[in-house]
């Protein structure tokens, strides 16, 4: 074991398990509870408060009531506190990995690499609060001055995903601070201990009462619902599946609100005959494997050019059948469970159904009997045309192999989707990489590299992948709008 019972105990105790509001640790206003489980055992590992749509009426009234003052003060403030957070964080690091692994599965060595990529949001988005900009200068005419400022958008409904507890947190919470919006956050019932703790740890480092509001509940739409009919609330931001997606932006037109959506995605992950292929499968481990599959920026079609399709098969199950699977925190483990038994069931019947219309499975394809909600690694070839796995989201360690003849080929099997979130591509020739990055029809590309996502990029899609970009400059305006005036011109 890497870690011990106590360690965990101690730190599970440590996490609060009330809601947030008003800068108050509160209990839910009917009392109730919500358990916390960990997918590799199926034990509860936490009990916390259930919030109630009167709890989230709290929540923006605090959220409302906190705005003005958190948009006047002072951007470097703003900024002093969101580098504080990051400074606590890095401190902390051992503890938040580990609480990720606990209640999520992941293997500790990726929980690490989340803290430090979701602390990376706090310390860019500490630089971007002192950096926003207007202008200033004469119109065309001569006849006034233009005066065009940035002012933050106002109250701000987040809600995040359970696949990077901590890393979608910071990616919604830290622009809308350093823009100076007050949140009310809901994370995901299956992960919410994450973002208890990080909310802790921002009061920690100051951030003054009422501007970041925490609801963990069992009953999403009973909570959204008081938020939504609030004509107060001004920007919704959510990282999902495109239904529910698809549904929230039908709740937010209601109140003509600013939305930013990270949606669902199938990502192509395109190798030419001219790839470096040890480079290809290198970045196929990390594209499909991490975070056992479960990202929406996961390799979902690998597309392969036919004369390297066996050999690529060959070396990317010689790799798969060297990963270790078990619970995050014991000594090797490289593939954790699946978050729960839908999950697994999903991954089940979407191998099954490519394996019956022909797909060659090399390694893995099963359900692993036992504790926990694990999925054998899996590889498979020969997916043919129409196999469910080509048009939906895996979400699991599962590499399925299809082929293409040619370049327009690939192209239009890369296409060949309703989503278009990332695309990767592997090629020597620079020629055909930049037609690629023009032809795919993405938000985001890696070429020749398996992993894209930074702080200081814009990370977003097009299509049913969603709308608005998260990180970079670009993230920041998310949270802002823009306000101009004119005045009459000087006389001399």
């Amino acid at each position: 074991m890497l870690v011990s019972e106590v360690r965990e105990a101690e730190l599970l105790a440590s996490v609060p398990d009330k809601l947030f509001i008003a800068g108050k640790w509160v209990a839910a206003s009917g009392g109730g509870t919500l358990d916390v489980q960990d997918p590799s055992t199926g034990k509860v590992i936490r009990t916390i408060a259930d919030a109630t749509a009167e709890d989230a009426q709290k929540a923006m009234d605090a959220a409302a009531d906190t705005q003005a003052s958190w948009a006047a003060t002072a951007p470097r403030e703003r900024s002093n506190i969101l580098r504080r957070a990051f400074d606590l964080l890095m401190e902390r690091a051992d503890d938040f990995a580990l609480l990720m692994t606990l209640e999520m599965g992941k293997p500790l060595a990726e929980s690490m690499g989340e803290v430090k990529y979701g602390g990376e949001f706090l310390r860019w988005f500490s630089e971007e609060a002192v950096r926003i900009q207007g202008r200033y200068g004469s119109n065309p005419e001569g006849t006034g001055t233009m005066i065009v400022t940035q002012r933050p958008v106002g109250p701000c409904y987040l809600i995040t995903p359970w696949n990077f507890p901590l890393a979608m947190a910071t990616r919604k919470i830290a622009p809308a601070l350093a823009a100076g919006c007050t949140v009310v956050v809901k994370p995901a019932a299956l992960t919410p201990l994450t973002t208890l703790a990080f909310v802790k740890l921002l009061e920690e480092a100051g951030l003054p009462a009422g501007v970041v509001n925490v609801l963990t509940t069992s009953s999403s739409s009973a909570v959204s619902k008081p938020i939504f009919a609030d004509s107060r609330l001004r920007k919704l931001s959510f990282t999902g599946s495109t239904p529910v997606g698809v549904a929230l932006l039908k709740q937010a037109a209601d109140g003509v609100l600013r939305t930013s959506m990270e949606l669902g995605g199938n990502a192509p992950f395109v190798v030419f005959e001219d790839a470096d292929l040890d480079a290809a499968v290198d970045g196929a481990m990390i594209a499909k494997f991490r975070n056992i599959g479960q990202a929406c920026t996961a390799g979902n079609r690998f597309i392969v050019q036919e004369s390297v399709a066996d050999a690529f098969a060959q070396k990317v199950t010689e790799r798969v059948k060297a990963f270790k699977v078990g619970r995050g925190t014991d000594d090797g483990v490289t593939i954790g469970p699946l978050i729960d038994t839908k999950a697994v069931e999903k991954v089940g019947a979407l191998v099954a159904d490519a394996v019956k219309r022909g797909a060659k499975v090399h390694t893995g394809g099963s359900a692993i009997a036992g504790d926990g909600t694990f999925f054998e690694p899996t590889v498979i070839s020969e997916v043919k045309p129409g196999s469910d796995i080509l048009s939906e989201e895996i979400f699991g360690p599962v590499l399925s192999i299809a082929t293409f003849k040619d370049e327009a080929d690939a192209v239009r099997m890369a296409n060949a989707t309703e989503y278009g979130l990332i695309g990767y591509v592997y090629t020597k020739d620079l020629a055909r990489g930049q037609r690629m990055i023009d032809a795919i029809d993405t938000g985001m590309m890696g070429l020749n590299v398996g992993v894209a996502s930074n702080a200081a990029a814009p990370f977003g899609g097009v299509k049913q992948s969603g709308l608005g970009r998260e990180g970079g400059f670009e993230g920041i305006h998310e949270y802002l709008s823009t306000k101009y005036t004119l005045t009459p011109a000087h006389s001399g």
